[in-house]
């Protein structure tokens, strides 16, 4: 094929100008054909990435940016809660030193009623035995008037005395 170079010493003019010519024209029909294509599929690709990158960088910014607002929730839902305990223990002290407070009212009435109670009972054995040594004195002092007592009958008296007391209580 380009034997016909090689056979003669000297490169023809002509022959060179054509060779130029047409590798100018193929020069120009690859960069028409192929060249603008390849450059704009390249530029295309290169547009695909860095938007792809820009996209990824925003996507990225927005989940810290989630990331940031879920763990500011997180913290004030755990704030929240923290309050919510402290109310409950707060809540329940308060509630247990009132019934404590109210047990040792009831407590201190039940203690007075009793004690008022034991006095009440107390004044009405001591107005009964009164009421049953007034009797018993007055009974005494009659018999003593009947008769006059040496010391065989006193000791007598103070033995049936005894006896009529321990009657008078068993009934």
């Amino acid at each position: 094929m380009l034997s016909h170079l090689v056979v003669g010493s000297s490169l023809y003019f002509g022959d060179s100008l054509f060779y130029a010519i047409c590798f100018l024209l193929l020069l120009w029909i690859v960069k028409v054909l192929a060249w603008k294509p390849v450059t704009k599929m390249m530029q295309d690709r290169a547009d695909k990435i860095s938007s792809d990158i820009d996209s990824a960088e925003k996507s990225r910014t927005e989940a810290a940016g989630l990331v940031e607002q879920r763990q500011t929730a997180l913290n004030a839902s755990r704030g929240e809660a923290q309050t919510i305990v402290q109310n409950a223990k707060t809540n329940g002290q308060q509630q247990r030193d009132q019934i404590m407070a109210q047990a040792q009212t009831d407590a201190q009435t039940l203690k007075a009623n009793a004690q008022k109670d034991i006095a009440q009972e107390r004044e009405d054995a001591l107005a009964g035995a009164r009421n049953d040594v007034a009797d018993l004195s007055i009974e005494i002092a009659s018999k003593i008037i009947q008769r006059e007592l040496n010391a065989d009958d006193q000791k007598a008296l103070i033995d049936s005395y005894i006896e009529g007391l321990g009657k008078h209580h068993e009934s």
